[in-house]
């Protein structure tokens, strides 16, 4: 993978956008992901239920990394009762989960309550989707790990034109602190009561507004800057890291990849302790 660690946010984000398609790439050729990705393009058209899905391990594995629940692999159980939910009743498990990446899979996979199959399977194009998806997911979590602000923004902005309402960012741990870096609100927020914490966010930015791609660029940019400052790091974008990013973005065109290590300096904290 092209390493994001020791940039700065908005570099880290312009070098994962011009390298995407290469390490999509590199991520489908990784021995691990490469063999759940072909157990679940062979084996996914077979299965009838949430049951069956879950006893078959590569494939699950699959699944549950598309819709980054990789954490809850382990809660068979659970996950399993959620899936055979009928999400039309208001107590049915699936509606009393707060991970909204639940309820996405749950959705995406479209099993039938009570423990059927799900007429998804047998599409060509749907698994199609769900190897992109899984794919996508794989990259965003790893620039996350080399760089957390660069995957917060990364992570926004796949799930920006998704985003209705305040409730759809509050619910979600990531999303929420990415807005409140953005808007310059402090993280104390969280300890007040959702509804009001709706209100606030509401004041300070118009949620419709991300349906429009240049506006979520903005705000990305907003949030970068912010974010830098707040975790103390530096945005200057000295001649290694240019460097970097020029021979990432040759390789992302076909070039050859050239590892190189650099040792980017960073600032030391600032005293904004609205933020702590």
């Amino acid at each position: 993978m092209i390493s994001l660690g020791g940039l700065g946010t908005q570099l880290g984000i312009k070098l994962f956008e011009a390298t995407r398609d290469k390490q999509i790439d590199l991520v489908a050729r990784d021995a691990l992901s490469a063999r759940q990705i072909a157990a679940f393009s062979e084996r996914i058209g077979s299965i009838g239920s949430a049951k069956e899905l879950i006893a078959d391990t590569e494939v699950y594995t699959f699944v549950m990394r598309a819709f980054d629940l990789e954490a809850q692999i382990f809660g068979k159980a659970l996950v399993r009762k959620t899936l055979e939910s009928d999400i039309s009743e208001s107590s049915a498990l699936v509606n009393r989960l707060t991970d909204t990446n639940i309820k996405t899979m749950y959705k995406t996979l479209g099993f039938e309550p009570g423990g059927g199959g799900s007429a998804n399977f047998a599409d060509l194009d749907w698994q199609s989707d769900m190897v992109a998806r899984f794919k996508e997911r794989l990259v965003l979590n790893n620039a996350a790990e080399d760089n957390e602000g660069a995957g917060l923004a990364l992570d926004f902005k796949a799930k920006a034109s998704g985003i209705n309402t305040w409730f759809d960012v509050l619910k979600d741990a990531d999303l929420g602190k990415f807005m409140r870096r953005a808007l310059s609100i402090p993280d104390a927020v969280v300890g007040v009561d959702v509804d009001r914490q709706a209100e606030i966010f509401a004041q300070k930015f118009d949620i419709t507004k991300l349906k429009d791609p240049a506006e979520v660029d903005k705000l990305v940019s907003r949030f970068a800057a912010v974010y830098d400052v707040i975790e103390g790091i530096s945005t200057q974008q000295n001649s290694a890291a240019l460097t970097l990013m020029q021979n990432a973005v040759s390789a992302g065109q076909g070039g050859n990849i050239s590892i190189i290590t650099i040792d980017i300096p960073i600032i030391g904290k600032t005293g904004y302790n609205a933020y702590r």
